[in-house]
């Protein structure tokens, strides 16, 4: 019969079998070499495009900041010869002065994203590899926290633990999966290459 979401109770089936289904559910995260080394690729292809899109908007940013620096300038020579008073002046400089702090805290933010990307992208990745051998050796509170990560929710239907990967590591498992078939399948390429796309904006938006 259909469960609730979250973990079955301990009187519905016995603790080993349960677990061994959670194995058996983890270990479709795992990929074999080919296709590992393909998601690292991936990995860093995808990192490649999001430096270059961080360096173009942080070079905007210096260029806005310069342009404001400029204005400052500017009025402080009117002020000097008299063609704006000094209240003016201040006012205006301060209003420009707070638009360039926004500038540089949005470069330090962009700064900060291009570090992390790479680091989430690998976390997620080694987690995602590790998961099943992690399960297995943990103690029970831990592998709660585990499944509570990696999962979303689990039902018990029909005899058999159904449940659902959370972002991205359900696109990791259909990585997998269409690795596996990549050596009887002329679409494989295009497959992993779809589930790419769809782990990249889910990657963008996790946080660790």
């Amino acid at each position: 019969m259909p469960g609730q979401p979250g973990f079955l109770p301990p009187q519905v089936w016995r603790e080993e079998a349960l677990e061994a289904q959670f194995t058996e559910l983890l270990g479709r995260l795992k990929f074999d070499d080919e296709v590992l080394e393909w998601v690292r690729e991936a990995l860093h292809a995808s990192h490649a495009d999001e430096c270059r899109e961080h360096d173009e908007a942080i070079r905007r940013h210096q260029a806005e900041y310069e342009r404001l620096d400029g204005r400052i300038h500017a009025m402080y020579v009117d002020k000097l010869d008299g063609l704006v008073d000094a209240a003016f002046f201040e006012r205006m400089s301060n209003q420009w002065r707070e638009a360039q702090n926004g500038c540089l805290r949005e470069i330090e933010r962009l700064k900060a994203a291009d570090r992390s990307y790479m680091d989430e992208g690998v976390q997620i990745l080694e987690l995602a590899q590790n998961a099943q051998r992690l399960f297995a050796k943990q103690e029970p509170r831990e592998k709660r926290r585990l499944l509570n990560f990696l999962l979303s929710n689990c039902t018990w239907e029909d005899g058999e633990l159904v449940a659902t990967f959370r972002q991205p590591f359900d696109l990791l498992a259909e990585t997998a999966v269409s690795g596996a078939r990549a050596a009887t399948c002329d679409t494989a390429k295009m497959a992993k290459s779809e589930i790419w796309l769809g782990w990249e904006d889910s990657n963008s938006q996790m946080s660790f």
